[in-house]
Protein backbone atom coordinates (compact mmCIF):
# COMPACT_ATOMS: atom_id res chain seq x y z
CA UNK A 1 0.00 0.00 0.00
CA UNK A 2 2.93 2.32 -0.69
CA UNK A 3 0.80 4.35 -3.09
CA UNK A 4 -1.84 4.90 -0.39
CA UNK A 5 0.82 6.05 2.08
CA UNK A 6 2.20 8.51 -0.45
CA UNK A 7 -1.30 9.76 -1.16
CA UNK A 8 -2.12 10.37 2.50
CA UNK A 9 1.07 12.38 2.91
CA UNK A 10 0.23 14.68 -0.02
CA UNK A 11 -2.42 17.39 0.56
CA UNK A 12 -2.28 18.27 -3.16
CA UNK A 13 -3.16 14.73 -4.20
CA UNK A 14 -5.93 14.54 -1.62
CA UNK A 15 -7.45 17.80 -2.87
CA UNK A 16 -7.20 16.63 -6.50
CA UNK A 17 -8.91 13.33 -5.69
CA UNK A 18 -11.77 14.74 -3.60
CA UNK A 19 -12.38 17.60 -6.04
CA UNK A 20 -12.43 15.14 -8.94
CA UNK A 21 -14.73 12.72 -7.10
CA UNK A 22 -17.27 15.48 -6.48
CA UNK A 23 -17.24 16.53 -10.14
CA UNK A 24 -17.55 12.91 -11.27
CA UNK A 25 -20.67 12.49 -9.14
CA UNK A 26 -22.12 15.71 -10.58
CA UNK A 27 -21.28 14.69 -14.14
CA UNK A 28 -22.82 11.24 -14.00
CA UNK A 29 -26.16 12.38 -12.58
CA UNK A 30 -26.80 15.38 -14.77
CA UNK A 31 -23.86 17.70 -15.46
CA UNK A 32 -22.64 15.56 -18.34
CA UNK A 33 -18.93 15.83 -19.17
CA UNK A 34 -18.04 18.43 -16.55
CA UNK A 35 -15.57 16.04 -14.93
CA UNK A 36 -13.30 16.62 -17.97
CA UNK A 37 -12.25 19.80 -16.16
CA UNK A 38 -10.52 17.64 -13.54
CA UNK A 39 -8.46 15.52 -15.96
CA UNK A 40 -5.47 17.94 -16.14
CA UNK A 41 -5.55 18.28 -12.34
CA UNK A 42 -5.41 14.52 -11.82
CA UNK A 43 -2.70 14.16 -14.47
CA UNK A 44 -0.55 16.68 -12.59
CA UNK A 45 -1.21 15.03 -9.23
CA UNK A 46 -0.77 11.37 -10.20
CA UNK A 47 0.78 11.35 -13.68
CA UNK A 48 -1.05 11.15 -17.03
CA UNK A 49 -1.54 7.38 -17.43
CA UNK A 50 -1.58 6.45 -13.70
CA UNK A 51 -4.34 9.02 -13.14
CA UNK A 52 -6.65 7.13 -15.52
CA UNK A 53 -6.32 4.09 -13.26
CA UNK A 54 -7.37 6.16 -10.26
CA UNK A 55 -10.25 7.84 -12.11
CA UNK A 56 -11.84 4.77 -13.73
CA UNK A 57 -13.06 3.03 -10.54
CA UNK A 58 -14.62 6.32 -9.39
CA UNK A 59 -16.39 6.62 -12.72
CA UNK A 60 -17.65 3.05 -12.40
CA UNK A 61 -19.06 3.70 -8.93
CA UNK A 62 -20.73 6.93 -10.06
CA UNK A 63 -22.15 5.11 -13.10
CA UNK A 64 -23.90 2.70 -10.73
CA UNK A 65 -25.49 5.57 -8.85
CA UNK A 66 -26.69 7.19 -12.09
CA UNK A 67 -28.08 3.95 -13.52
CA UNK A 68 -29.93 3.11 -10.31
CA UNK A 69 -31.55 6.55 -10.24
CA UNK A 70 -32.24 6.95 -13.99
CA UNK A 71 -32.57 3.22 -14.84
CA UNK A 72 -35.90 3.60 -16.66
CA UNK A 73 -35.07 6.71 -18.65
CA UNK A 74 -32.60 5.31 -21.19
CA UNK A 75 -33.19 5.15 -24.94
CA UNK A 76 -31.63 1.77 -25.67
CA UNK A 77 -31.51 2.15 -29.45
CA UNK A 78 -28.89 4.86 -29.00
CA UNK A 79 -26.93 2.90 -26.39
CA UNK A 80 -26.78 -0.26 -28.49
CA UNK A 81 -26.01 1.71 -31.64
CA UNK A 82 -22.92 3.21 -30.04
CA UNK A 83 -21.42 0.21 -28.23
CA UNK A 84 -19.80 -1.85 -31.04
CA UNK A 85 -17.93 1.16 -32.40
CA UNK A 86 -16.95 2.21 -28.86
CA UNK A 87 -15.29 -1.18 -28.30
CA UNK A 88 -13.41 -0.72 -31.57
CA UNK A 89 -12.32 2.68 -30.22
CA UNK A 90 -10.76 0.95 -27.18
CA UNK A 91 -8.46 -1.13 -29.33
CA UNK A 92 -7.67 1.77 -31.64
CA UNK A 93 -6.50 3.75 -28.59
CA UNK A 94 -4.33 0.86 -27.40
CA UNK A 95 -2.85 0.43 -30.89
CA UNK A 96 -1.81 4.07 -31.35
CA UNK A 97 -0.93 4.83 -27.73
CA UNK A 98 2.80 4.23 -28.17
CA UNK A 99 3.10 6.12 -31.44
CA UNK A 100 1.26 9.39 -30.85
CA UNK A 101 2.64 12.04 -28.43
CA UNK A 102 0.39 12.33 -25.37
CA UNK A 103 -0.14 16.07 -25.86
CA UNK A 104 -1.51 15.52 -29.35
CA UNK A 105 -4.48 13.48 -28.17
CA UNK A 106 -6.09 16.37 -26.32
CA UNK A 107 -5.81 18.64 -29.36
CA UNK A 108 -7.21 15.94 -31.65
CA UNK A 109 -10.13 15.21 -29.32
CA UNK A 110 -10.94 18.90 -28.89
CA UNK A 111 -10.90 19.46 -32.66
CA UNK A 112 -13.27 16.55 -33.28
CA UNK A 113 -15.69 17.66 -30.57
CA UNK A 114 -15.73 21.28 -31.77
CA UNK A 115 -16.33 20.06 -35.32
CA UNK A 116 -19.28 18.07 -34.02
CA UNK A 117 -20.63 21.12 -32.20
CA UNK A 118 -20.38 23.26 -35.33
CA UNK A 119 -22.23 20.64 -37.39
CA UNK A 120 -24.88 20.30 -34.68
CA UNK A 121 -25.50 24.06 -34.46
CA UNK A 122 -25.54 24.46 -38.25
CA UNK A 123 -27.99 21.65 -38.93
CA UNK A 124 -30.34 22.46 -36.04
CA UNK A 125 -30.96 26.12 -36.62
CA UNK A 126 -34.68 25.38 -37.00
CA UNK A 127 -34.86 23.75 -33.58
CA UNK A 128 -35.44 20.22 -34.90
CA UNK A 129 -33.37 17.07 -34.92
CA UNK A 130 -30.77 16.92 -37.68
CA UNK A 131 -31.27 14.40 -40.48
CA UNK A 132 -27.64 13.36 -39.87
CA UNK A 133 -28.69 11.57 -36.68
CA UNK A 134 -30.54 8.90 -38.66
CA UNK A 135 -27.66 8.19 -41.04
CA UNK A 136 -26.11 4.73 -40.59
CA UNK A 137 -22.64 6.17 -39.96
CA UNK A 138 -23.56 8.91 -37.47
CA UNK A 139 -23.90 6.86 -34.28
CA UNK A 140 -20.91 4.58 -35.00
CA UNK A 141 -18.71 7.62 -35.73
CA UNK A 142 -19.43 9.06 -32.31
CA UNK A 143 -19.17 5.61 -30.73
CA UNK A 144 -15.67 5.14 -32.18
CA UNK A 145 -14.58 8.59 -31.03
CA UNK A 146 -16.16 8.02 -27.61
CA UNK A 147 -14.41 4.67 -27.13
CA UNK A 148 -11.10 6.17 -28.24
CA UNK A 149 -11.29 9.20 -25.97
CA UNK A 150 -12.52 7.29 -22.93
CA UNK A 151 -9.68 4.78 -23.23
CA UNK A 152 -7.00 7.42 -23.70
CA UNK A 153 -8.08 9.76 -20.92
CA UNK A 154 -11.59 9.08 -19.58
CA UNK A 155 -12.66 12.10 -21.62
CA UNK A 156 -15.64 10.84 -23.62
CA UNK A 157 -18.19 12.99 -21.78
CA UNK A 158 -18.07 15.91 -24.26
CA UNK A 159 -18.18 13.50 -27.22
CA UNK A 160 -21.33 11.83 -25.93
CA UNK A 161 -22.86 15.17 -25.00
CA UNK A 162 -22.55 16.36 -28.59
CA UNK A 163 -24.10 13.15 -29.89
CA UNK A 164 -26.98 13.09 -27.40
CA UNK A 165 -27.64 16.81 -27.84
CA UNK A 166 -28.00 16.21 -31.56
CA UNK A 167 -30.66 13.54 -30.89
CA UNK A 168 -32.66 16.17 -28.94
CA UNK A 169 -33.59 13.72 -26.20
CA UNK A 170 -35.55 15.08 -23.21
CA UNK A 171 -33.31 15.77 -20.22
CA UNK A 172 -34.11 12.60 -18.26
CA UNK A 173 -33.66 10.41 -21.35
CA UNK A 174 -30.40 12.31 -22.07
CA UNK A 175 -29.00 11.51 -18.61
CA UNK A 176 -30.36 7.95 -18.51
CA UNK A 177 -28.99 7.06 -21.94
CA UNK A 178 -25.57 8.47 -21.07
CA UNK A 179 -25.63 6.65 -17.71
CA UNK A 180 -26.22 3.22 -19.26
CA UNK A 181 -23.74 3.80 -22.08
CA UNK A 182 -20.94 4.80 -19.73
CA UNK A 183 -21.75 2.03 -17.24
CA UNK A 184 -21.26 -0.58 -19.97
CA UNK A 185 -18.25 1.13 -21.52
CA UNK A 186 -16.40 1.81 -18.27
CA UNK A 187 -16.87 -1.70 -16.91
CA UNK A 188 -15.62 -3.15 -20.20
CA UNK A 189 -12.49 -0.99 -19.86
CA UNK A 190 -11.52 -2.44 -16.47
CA UNK A 191 -9.80 -5.63 -17.74
CA UNK A 192 -7.86 -3.64 -20.34
CA UNK A 193 -6.55 -1.19 -17.77
CA UNK A 194 -5.77 -3.93 -15.24
CA UNK A 195 -4.00 -6.35 -17.59
CA UNK A 196 -2.83 -4.21 -20.52
CA UNK A 197 -1.97 -0.85 -18.95
CA UNK A 198 -1.52 -2.19 -15.39
CA UNK A 199 -2.71 1.04 -13.77
CA UNK A 200 -5.50 -0.27 -11.52
CA UNK A 201 -4.08 -1.89 -8.38
CA UNK A 202 -5.07 -2.53 -4.78
CA UNK A 203 -3.36 0.76 -3.96
CA UNK A 204 -5.44 2.78 -6.42
CA UNK A 205 -8.63 1.06 -5.24
CA UNK A 206 -7.81 1.95 -1.63
CA UNK A 207 -7.39 5.58 -2.68
CA UNK A 208 -10.68 5.48 -4.59
CA UNK A 209 -12.51 4.13 -1.53
CA UNK A 210 -11.69 7.38 0.29
CA UNK A 211 -13.43 9.33 -2.47
CA UNK A 212 -16.82 7.58 -2.18
CA UNK A 213 -18.47 10.20 0.13
CA UNK A 214 -17.50 12.97 -2.29
CA UNK A 215 -18.95 11.05 -5.25
CA UNK A 216 -22.26 10.83 -3.37
CA UNK A 217 -22.20 14.57 -2.62
CA UNK A 218 -21.66 15.39 -6.28
CA UNK A 219 -24.34 12.91 -7.37
CA UNK A 220 -26.96 14.50 -5.13
CA UNK A 221 -26.15 17.93 -6.53
CA UNK A 222 -26.36 16.64 -10.11
CA UNK A 223 -29.79 15.08 -9.49
CA UNK A 224 -31.00 18.31 -7.90
CA UNK A 225 -29.81 20.35 -10.88
CA UNK A 226 -31.60 18.16 -13.44
CA UNK A 227 -34.84 18.53 -11.48
CA UNK A 228 -34.40 22.29 -11.13
CA UNK A 229 -33.63 23.27 -14.72
CA UNK A 230 -36.35 23.28 -17.41
CA UNK A 231 -35.64 21.49 -20.70
CA UNK A 232 -34.37 24.52 -22.66
CA UNK A 233 -32.11 25.76 -19.88
CA UNK A 234 -30.77 22.28 -19.21
CA UNK A 235 -29.85 21.92 -22.88
CA UNK A 236 -28.11 25.32 -22.84
CA UNK A 237 -26.26 24.29 -19.67
CA UNK A 238 -25.02 21.05 -21.25
CA UNK A 239 -23.84 22.93 -24.36
CA UNK A 240 -21.93 25.39 -22.15
CA UNK A 241 -20.28 22.63 -20.08
CA UNK A 242 -19.41 20.72 -23.26
CA UNK A 243 -17.64 23.75 -24.74
CA UNK A 244 -15.82 24.40 -21.45
CA UNK A 245 -14.83 20.76 -21.06
CA UNK A 246 -13.54 20.65 -24.62
CA UNK A 247 -11.43 23.75 -24.06
CA UNK A 248 -9.88 22.00 -21.04
CA UNK A 249 -8.67 19.19 -23.32
CA UNK A 250 -6.32 21.71 -24.93
CA UNK A 251 -4.41 22.26 -21.68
Amino acid sequence: MELLTEFLSSPCRMFALFFTATFIGMSKTGMQGINTITIPIMALAFGAKPSTGVILPMLCFADLIAVIYYRRAAEWRYVLGLLPAAVAGFFLAIAVDKFVPAGSFGILMAFCIFLGLVVMFWTERGGVKSSFVDKWWYGPAFGLMGGFTTMIGNAAGPVMSVYLLSTRLPKYAFVGTAAWFFLLVNYMKIPLQVFVWDNITLGTLAIDALAIPFIFIGAVFGIWLVKKLPESKYRAFIIATTVLSTLMLLF
